[in-house]
């Protein structure tokens, strides 16, 4: 019996007869709703005989294979001497392009049209024609060509067998991978405490396309107690590939690295990490085509010359891809692109799935697949989601693009002129009402001037033509269109924010609730498991997450011996905004009091930047002598790494580390043993009062009661809980948490701590020393 493979033409010919340059510079963006109504002009258009969306199926014996290719031809043309189908395609180019340069992905698709209707006819001799269909223009160009049966079976024939050589070697592969998966162990000596419960539960989930949401508590190794399920999932044949989906550069090392030990067991998998194009492009002073670039000029040509010496390695890192990429020239970007599709394991970020601008197309445009999202430290999903469905116009940008083109570009000058038009209308409102503007409706008469703009604009950036203001017209272009597509998902959880700040001012397409859009987003996948350290309470993250009823919940408790971590709570300090110059002497007497109980490296985490340094200012001046280093705003991943670095096992004296809960040292680094004593959180967490958190807070008491719960106590606690969670990262790590804030004692928040916690009350320094005095000097045995 040979198997069955099936595939469209469209698919076909995009699979095997793609050559020549990466772009050719902006190529338009035809909606598909525009392709369809240009398909039925053109074919409502003919006279006479003519047949639409006529379809086509053949089937054809290769190797081991039996190839069905199917598909619907867009007209056939019945003339009394011969026969022509047509393809219609869109364009925005012009239409002396096609006349000059063939497409061979266009020509591919019609010929191999071309052939199968001839062999359900049984013509000898066909016309095939490309029909363009200028958007802007409402042109129309016709090219027709001849063919013979037999050159036309000639091109199917090679075409079936490039495909079927790329089938093979996949099948190959899938076997050799299958089997590496049945005869794989678990890579460790034993499971942790926990592991093996999240493991199976991560398998069962998988094999009945299921979602998992798993808080699992620091420490037990989460990553490999849900790859390695996933991947055996894979070699049963219950899925076809996983997405790892993380926020973090190091969440992405830690997958890679997991990877990387369970192939030392034995283990074959492909797996590719995406890295974002501007940290990964070679050639950042180029503009993405041809003319400027190498990288992109002839890369179809050498990506396939590349694919075997990329195919020798089954882990195609940034690193691997980059070094491959400068070897035959390929943009490392669209490398990484199109080794996705061989690779059984995509580790990338939350945006290449979720986000409805940039979402990896090539998996999720036509149909679902049998894939599985893994997507870690979870709890960041939902301000990622509420970012991703939500867009916005700036006057301030509209105006920076507009002027420099009033002279060589009047047309679009004028288009933005009429929008900026538009802005200071709305900018009087909202002056009017003290600076900020929240309104249900969406703009609806803001729509019109956008897709003005869009069309004319789309028109001269199509011409390819280099300019000092084209880059910055085309980050406006783009801006615009993203504004343009999250307006067509404008419902009741959105409202549209008008916001006056200085001398700008945006209207705002914000979404409150992502949940409606992320479970549209989870019908793309087989399975989704959510995991990380804080997903508290399950109830808020199983709603807003867009989950489904039969979303199963799991818990795993920290294996580690409870003794170990000294929770203290200093409940009697208050951190709100305007106690906070009052109470800072005491904040600062209590960081004292853990910081001199035991030399070592401390972490103090705050609400915010200006409260930090305000403390920060007060301890130096209490503790000269004490080395203190300090996180500044908008750190760089470089920077990050250099401040971690001081935390070490050697430091000869007490460092204190003073950083921003839910920042970049809140979550997601490892500082095992003596690298951190303790940690000192201040505050309960909850996110600075602005618009967007106020209008959250409406919306879901409206909606549930539970406002002020969903808007700020809960990302607070995970906040948290995020940052005591730094202390203990093993079995042998000891440490203390003190957690100051009276509010740290109300029955909201302190229903959020984990289980296993058992705060210690103190009332003042003294209190405080006492028990770290007894925590240090008296270790369990």
């Amino acid at each position: 019996m040979k198997k069955t493979i099936r595939i469209s033409v469209g698919a076909l010919a995009q699979s095997v007869l793609c050559s020549g340059d990466l772009s050719s510079g902006f190529l338009g963006s035809t909606r598909p709703g525009d392709g369809i109504v240009a398909h039925r002009k053109i074919q409502n258009s003919r006279e006479g005989e003519y047949n639409r969306e006529v379809s086509v199926s053949l089937s054809a014996e290769i190797q081991d294979f039996l190839l069905e290719v199917n598909g619907r031809i867009d007209g056939v043309i019945h003339l009394h001497d011969r026969v022509i189908i047509e393809e219609i395609k869109t364009t925005h180019q012009s239409l002396d392009h096609f006349e000059k340069v063939d497409n061979p992905l266009h020509w591919g698709q019609l010929k191999i049209y071309a052939h199968i209707y001839s062999v359900q006819e049984g013509l000898d001799e066909i016309e095939a024609q490309l029909t363009y269909y200028q958007l802007d223009s409402g042109g129309i160009k016709e090219i027709r060509r001849r063919f013979t049966r037999d050159e036309l079976e000639g091109f199917f024939q090679k075409a079936c067998e490039r495909y079927i050589a790329q089938i093979a070697d996949f099948e190959a592969w899938c076997s050799l991978r299958d089997e590496s998966i049945q005869q794989l162990t678990f890579p460790y000596a034993e499971y942790r405490p926990g592991q093996r419960k999240m493991a199976t539960e991560v398998y069962r989930s998988i094999q009945d396309d299921g979602q998992l949401i798993i808080q699992g508590a620091t420490g037990i190794g989460k990553t490999m107690a849900v790859l390695f399920p996933a991947i055996k999932a894979i070699g049963e044949g219950h899925a076809e590939k996983l997405f790892y989906l993380t926020a973090r550069t190091t969440g992405r090392a830690i997958a890679e690295k997991s990877l990387d030990e369970m192939r030392e067991k034995g283990l074959r998998l492909r797996s590719v990490t995406l890295t974002a194009k501007d940290k990964t492009c070679f050639r950042p002073d180029a503009a993405c085509s041809p003319e400027e670039c190498e990288f992109a000029r002839g890369y179809y040509d050498r990506f396939e010359t590349s694919l075997d010496a990329f195919l020798k390695q089954d882990a195609f890192t940034r690193e691997v891809i980059e070094n491959t990429a400068k070897q035959y020239t390929l943009c490392p970007f669209e490398s990484s692109l199109d080794l996705s599709l061989w690779a059984d394991c995509i580790i990338c970020d939350y945006n290449y799935v979720f986000d409805p601008k940039v979402y990896l197309r090539r998996f999720f445009l036509e149909k679902d697949g049998e894939y599985v999202f893994l997507v870690d430290e979870a709890h960041n999903l939902i301000d990622r989601a509420r970012d991703m469905f939500s867009a916005e116009i700036e006057k301030k940008i509209v105006l920076e693009k507009r002027r420099p083109l009033k002279e060589e570009l009047p047309e679009i000058h004028k288009s933005a002129g009429k929008i900026n038009s538009w802005l200071l209308g709305a900018s009087k409102r909202c002056i009017e009402t003290g600076g900020f503007l929240a309104e249900k409706e969406d703009p609806s008469d803001l729509y019109p001037l956008l897709k003005n703009f869009l069309t004319i604009t789309d028109r001269w950036l199509s011409l390819n033509i280099k300019k000092p203001y084209r880059e910055g017209l085309s980050d406006l272009y783009f801006s615009i269109k993203d504004f343009m597509r999250i307006s067509e998902q404008y419902d009741e959880s959105y409202t549209t924010m008008f916001v006056k700040a200085r001398k700008d001012f945006r209207v705002k397409l914000f979404c409150m609730d992502p949940s409606t859009h992320l479970e549209r987003v989870l019908k793309r996948c087989k399975s989704a498991v959510f995991f990380s350290a804080t997903m508290t309470p399950a109830h808020y993250f199983m709603k807003i997450l867009g989950c489904d009823e039969s979303t199963h919940n799991l818990v795993i408790y920290s294996p580690f011996p409870n003794e170990n971590l000294c929770i203290l709570l200093a409940n009697r300090i208050s951190t709100f905004y305007r106690q906070r110059g009052k109470t800072k002497t005491d904040v600062t007497r209590m960081i004292n009091a853990v910081v001199k109980q035991k030399q070592g490296n401390y972490l103090i985490f705050f609400p915010s930047y200006e409260y930090m340094n305000m403390v920060h200012d007060l301890f130096k001046e209490k503790n000269p002598e004490t080395k203190t280093i300090i996180q500044t705003f908008g750190l760089k991943e470089d920077e990050r790494d250099r401040f971690l670095q001081t935390f070490t096992h050697e430091n000869p004296e007490t460092l204190v580390g003073f950083v921003v809960m839910g920042g970049i040292f809140g979550e997601g680094i490892d500082l095992l043993g003596d690298r951190l004593s303790g940690a000192v959180i201040v505050g309960v967490g909850l996110p600075a009062i602005s618009p967007e958190r106020e209008l959250i807070r409406d919306y879901f008491t409206n909606k549930s009661q539970a406002g002020f719960e969903y808007a700020y106590i809960y990302p607070g606690m995970n906040r948290v809980l995020q940052a005591a969670g730094r202390v203990i990262r093993s079995e042998n790590d000891r440490g203390v948490v003190l957690l100051i804030d009276q509010r740290f004692s109300n029955y909201q928040y302190k229903t959020l701590f984990p289980e296993e916690w058992h705060p210690f009350h103190v009332q003042n320094e003294t209190g405080l020393t006492n028990i770290l005095e007894e925590f240090w000097n008296h270790p369990p045995l």
